[in-house]
Order: structure tokens, then sequence, then C-alpha cells
């Protein structure tokens, strides 16, 4: 066997599958968790290069560059090591993900970074910056706190082989073998938290499966705990964001990439790893997210081993999610504290972008109470906070802060507010009109608006649409958006995670996988199982139940609160915006990179149909909103 293969983790098992159909062979990625060698010479070559890297002291820190952390399969990952100068043992902040450690924020998402200092100016100050990585904390304000900072790249991914598989089981067993191999280290504690954004989140609450005794604290920012509903597919409609940022970032950042990728300028290593292979040979060695989507659409035994067991989430943890993460990010951080088990848990919900609070000063000091008060055993108050922290969205980017005690909050006045026809209004009055609305799918669809309010109207909570639905052909995708509109009638936009010009809640529904799980199911929080397809009649309506992800706004005297009823993606009228120098290019016009337009999984031909909302008696369309009395 090839040994740059075997450095690079690939085995024949995995040269195979790229011949063969992987349905038949493995239908979940088993033989890519198991990365069986196949003899012992193989495993040898494959594990025999585990020095570590090279060492500094620079910028206040002792770094340690490359180090080795071999897991129980064999697989050596590569892990970049912050801590203070001083000998002695401290807390550790762990973060695993596959975003390559070496890459700096700035030369990997150089647009981001730009917008992030130049709203928050003071994320670049106190700092060198040179060791900035994407959604992980920047060590050089976390080590003088008093904390090592360990980096380590996931099996396929940066300087560490191994299959790329994101969120495979055994990445999660590597999560819970790296915390314990941290926390016997002669720098460490023991006392091990983790931290980080979105894909550095989401391992967090995957590690629960294992309940690593070591780990103490998990800060959860933006991260979901849902992989088919909050990624792969919103409502049972495939997302295009996980093939086309698989493509963006991953297939630049899988290891094996050598030479063709880029060097980091401080311990001059290649950051995908010192192996150079062919496209051939890395398209070997991951997996397929497109293929992968077209051979799941349902949520299946792919789904469920890559999603978070949250009955096990017993660990201490704060979730921090974004009102404009829809729908990747935000139900995540709610379902996960909800859902959680865990006797201290704290919620946080705030605004801006996807990244920009976890940095900030403001950002960085509640992190730091959290994480003194579970990893130095401070006695700092932290306990006594309340269980959930609000920034409550108004319009023009204001946020008050507001402390609850519980999600969703105790005082919710949930408020149905009806659609009526005849004169195209949300009203809390029943209509009395039986004639059904029809809508071309994917036209302009149809909107309906409250009038002028005279008193401030609060929302902040989860939120439902029940319709009842026909459709001129055997199936029909709903988009339900709330959104506001001020007293001269121009759409009130938001500064979403992603993009920056967001409305104010979405959500998702397939008429077709309408079937509802009634255990966890609530009239404000519908849960579908997503586990079989029912196709309509066509012109028989059904009654369809769509959860409308997580929100807050305060709608001020003479705005308008409309609803929007669409079979496509939301659009502004405003001017979108392009990414620049993204592939597959990225225009964002409201959805940011969540859209719904894979033409294998929305075929015109069903999906570009007549779509009519029936008004019959008793059953009257409605979208529950959760209303929130003043204190």
């Amino acid at each position: 066997m090839d040994s740059r293969l075997a450095a690079a983790g690939i085995y024949p098992e995995q040269v195979f599958m790229t011949t063969v159909d992987h349905r038949k062979t493995d239908p979940i990625g088993t033989i890519a968790q198991s990365q069986k060698f196949d003899n012992d010479a193989e495993e040898t070559a494959a594990v025999s290069n585990i020095e570590p890297g090279p060492t500094a002291i620079a910028d206040g820190m002792r770094i340690e560059w490359d180090v080795p952390i071999e897991m129980s399969d064999g697989i050596v990952l590569r892990a970049d090591l912050y801590r203070p100068i001083e000998d002695g043992q401290y807390p550790v902040i762990l973060s695993m993900g596959p975003y390559g450690k070496g890459l700096l924020t700035q030369e990997g998402w150089p647009h981001a970074w730009e917008q992030l200092i130049r709203d928050f100016p003071e994320v670049a100050e106190g700092s060198s910056n040179k060791y900035q990585s994407w959604e992980v904390v920047d060590p050089e304000k976390w080590v003088p706190k008093g904390y090592a900072c360990l980096r380590i790249d996931t099996r396929g991914s940066g300087r560490s082989p191994g299959y790329l598989d994101y969120w495979q089981p055994r990445e999660t067993e590597d999560v819970a073998e790296s915390i314990e191999w941290a926390a016997v280290q002669p720098w460490s504690n023991g006392n091990i938290g983790m931290s980080g954004i979105s894909y550095f989140a989401v391992n967090q609450w995957m590690v629960a499966k294992h309940s690593p005794p070591s780990l103490k604290a998990c800060c959860i920012w933006e991260g979901f705990s849902d992989l088919y509903r909050e990624v792969w597919f919103n409502g049972g409609i495939a997302n295009d964001f996980g093939p086309n940022t698989f493509e963006r970032q991953g297939l630049r950042l899988q290891y094996g990439r050598g030479e063709n990728g880029p060097r980091n300028a401080e311990s001059g290593l290649l950051v995908t790893g010192d192996v150079t292979l062919s496209e051939d040979e890395l398209a070997a060695n991951r997996r397929d997210p497109r293929r992968t989507q077209r051979d799941h659409p349902f949520d299946d035994e792919f789904y469920q081993v890559r999603t978070a067991d949250l009955s096990k989430m017993t660990v201490p943890f704060l979730s921090a999610g974004n009102w404009g993460g829809q729908p990747q990010h935000t139900r995540g951080n709610v379902e996960g504290f909800v859902r959680a088990p865990a006797e201290q848990k704290w919620l946080e919900m705030h605004g801006f972008e996807h990244w920009a609070t976890f940095y900030t000063d403001a950002g960085i000091a509640m992190q730091e109470r959290f994480f003194d008060h579970f990893l130095k055993g401070a006695d700092n108050g932290w306990d006594k906070e309340p269980r959930v922290q609000l920034q409550i969205r108004h319009p023009g980017e204001k946020y008050e802060s507001r402390m609850e005690n519980e999600w969703p909050i105790a005082r919710t006045e949930w408020t149905k507010f009806y659609i009526d026809p005849d004169a195209g209004l949300l009203s809390t009055r029943e209509p009395s009109r039986t004639e059904p609305l029809t809508f071309e799918a994917l036209g302009e669809g149809l909107n309906f608006s409250t009038p002028p309010l005279d008193a401030p109207l609060e929302i902040t909570g989860q939120a439902a649409a029940n319709l009842v639905v026909s459709s001129s052909t055997t199936d029909a995708d709903l988009f339900v958006v709330v959104r506001v509109f001020d007293p001269e009638g121009r759409e009130v936009l938001f500064r979403g995670a992603s993009d920056p010009k967001t409305p104010v809640g979405q959500g998702w529904l397939r008429a077709s996988m309408r079937k509802l799980d009634h255990d966890i199911s609530t009239p404000y929080r519908p849960h579908h199982t997503f586990d079989e397809k029912q196709p309509l009649t066509p012109g028989a309506p059904v009654p369809l139940h769509i959860e409308i992800h997580p929100t807050s706004i305060v709608v001020p005297i003479g705005y308008r609160l409309v609803l929007s009823i669409l079979g496509r993606d939301y659009s502004h009228d405003e001017e979108p915006l392009t990414v620049p120098n993204v592939e597959p290019p990225l225009v964002m016009r409201g959805c940011g990179p969540f859209t719904h337009t894979h033409p294998l999984d929305r075929p015109s031909e069903i999906y570009g149909g007549e779509t009519t909302i029936h008004f019959d008696e008793g059953s009257r369309p409605y979208v529950l909103l959760p209303v929130i009395p003043a204190k």
C-alpha cells in the first residue's frame, strides 16, 4: 500500500468505496468510522510519525505546535497548545473542528474579519492577532487569564490524518478521548472546558453521549443540536448550506493538501499536513455531502448517530444563541437548553453577526465568569445569575438586556393571529370567510398584515403556523416568514448571523413530510418525524403545523406585523450582498447561505404548481405567537 495513503489515514476500504455503490457497502458510514487497519505494517506507517512540532515562547505565551494526541484506533490527531509561560497546572479550554488550527481568520475568512474589526474594533485590541483562528478563542486574551488553550484538528482535516466525515461517531469519540488526554497532562489541572462557535459548539452537544468525566463546563456558542432539522433539511426541504459550505471550507482544509494548501507564518507548518495527495486520493478519503443529502432524505440512522443525545447533557453549560441565526443554530441552542437535564445551565440570546459577540469585551467577560466558576472554583456569583439572559430586539439594531428565569418565558401569552383573506389582515379575531386563496408556489406568495399598532407588541419565543393547504400537484413546500414594516411601508430588516438583512422569523415545511411526533410536539413547537413521505392528492386539503424558529422583536407603535406565506425562499427588495472571493458564489438576499433551491429536491413540476390556503369553519388558519406582556 502507498505509504503516503497510510500516512494520510486512507486504508483499502476507503479507496474501495470510490468504485462501488456506497449505499450497498456502507449505508451509514460504518467503514469510515471504524478506520480499520489491514495489518501491523500499515498501522505502524500511519502512527509512527508522532513527534511533536516546534515550540516557542512568544507574545506572553508558551506555545507548542502540532502536539500529537493518539486516539484509541491508532489515528494521531494534531493540536496547538497555548499556555502560560510559568510552569503550573491550568484549566484547559479545548476546541476541536475542521477549519485548520493553523489558518488565521484574517487569511481564511478576510471578509468576516474585516467586518468584525470594523464594527467591533475592541476585538483586535490587546492582541497581536497572530493566533486568531476561525470561531475559537484568541489565546492572547485567555492565556493571561490563567488558561491553557488547546486547539485540535478533527480527523481528516488540517494536520490530522483520517477519513473526513463531519460529526461521524468516531469524531465524537475523538472529542471525549482528547478531553481525558488533556486532563492528565502535567500542564493541566484536570478541569476541561469546551468553547467555540458553530462546529466547535456542535461538538460540545455531541460529546454528551460519552459523558467524559473531566469535562466540567461547556460554552456552546451558536451551535445546532439536530443535524437533520437544523442543517441538512429544514421542514423536510433540502438546505443548500451543508454541501455548499463543505465545498467552500471543508475541501480546502482537508488533510492531505500539503503543499497545495496554506502555511502558518508563526509555526512554519503547512496548515493541511505535510502529505500532498491528488484530488482523486483526497476524494477517496472524504464523504460526499451532496450524495449523502440525496441518498438520505429522511431522518434515518445516518443523521441520528450524528445528532446530539441531549438527554445525556448533564455538564454545566452556557448556551448562547442568535436571534438572526435561523435556521441553523438558533433552534439548536434553545432546544439544547430546554431538553438537556443539566442542573446548572444558562441560555443567552443575542443579535448581530454569527461570530461577533463571542469576541467582544462583554462576550469574553461573560465567558470568563462562567469558566472561572466551573474550572477554577471561583466564588464569583455566576451560579446566582438568572438562567435566561436575553437581548430583546428592537428596530434599528437596538437591544434591551433582560433577565428571565425560564424558557419559554412563563408569562407568555400564546396568541392566535388569524389570517383574514378579505382584507389581507392578520388579526386576533377569527374571520368569517370560507373561500380559499390560491397563489403560485414560485411567485410572490401571500401577505397578511396587522393594522398599524396602537401599542408596542413584544414577540419573544417560538411560534407556529397552522394552515390547511392543498396543491395542484402531489406536494408543496411552505415557507412562512414573520416580518415588520415601518409607518412608511418599508420592511425593517435586521443584521442576521450570516446575512446583514434578514426578516424577524422563518419557518419551513414540506407538505408530504407533515407527520407529527405527538410525544414531544407542543402547540408552539410542532415536532415532525421526517421518517416517511405522505404525498398529497392534488386538490385535497391537509392540515399543516409549521414550526417557526425562536425569535424576538418589539414592534413599535405605528409599525405593522406581517405574515408572508411563500412556496420559495424569502427575499427582500433591497440590494443583495455578494460575498467576495467565495466559490461557489454566495449571494445573500435575506436567507444568507440557507437557501432551498436544489432542482433534484425541488423539481418545478412538483414544487412549481399552485398552492391553496383553505378557510373552512373549524380550521381557520392562524399563526401562534409568543406575546410577552410588560413586567
